[in-house]
């Protein structure tokens, strides 16, 4: 049986902007490359930081609209990328969200499906998974922080690669 074939996409990100940056010199909102990292078994696994607020300036994201974020994220991704997407995660500082892939980590792929799913944000009649069956703090949504959230991610798309 041969090994999955490995996308090593980290020459397509600025090699400057790829790693652990100082938070300093961080832009927002942006998109950016933390790690690339090959499996055992021939797969390469992505960390993606999507980066919403400047660290440090106190515009930190509230709880419900980062909750919200989230989950349309976890649910966008899973849905567009489904072979690629693993998971998303929320920073601690509460200023954006980490996502995982594995073997797609082209930057125009996944801003492209970042885009779609912000866009899809605006007519989202409610936040995905937000129910007592699928969520450990369901009432803790904001539909329409969300979404204003999303159209200010949107509104900088042309430098969401601009990440320092």
């Amino acid at each position: 049986m041969s090994s999955p074939a490995v996308h090593p996409h980290t020459s397509l990100w600025p090699a400057d902007l790829t790693g652990e940056l100082d938070h300093r010199r961080l832009k927002a909102p942006a998109v950016k490359l933390r790690s690339a990292l090959p499996t055992p078994g021939g797969d390469m696994i992505y960390a993606v930081d999507l980066r919403v607020r400047l660290p440090n300036r106190n515009a930190f994201l509230g709880s419900s609209e980062l909750h919200s974020m989230e989950h349309f994220l976890l649910e966008g991704f899973s849905r567009l990328l489904p072979r690629h997407f693993l998971s998303v995660g929320i920073m601690g500082c509460r200023t954006g969200f980490y996502l995982g892939f594995v073997n797609e980590g082209r930057p125009e792929v996944l801003c492209t499906t970042l885009q779609r799913i912000l866009q899809e944000m605006q007519s989202a009649a409610a936040v995905p998974y937000a129910n007592i069956a699928q969520c450990g703090h369901w009432q803790d949504h904001d539909l329409q922080a969300a979404q204003q959230l999303a159209q200010e991610i949107l509104a900088q798309r042309a430098t969401w690669l601009d990440a320092a």
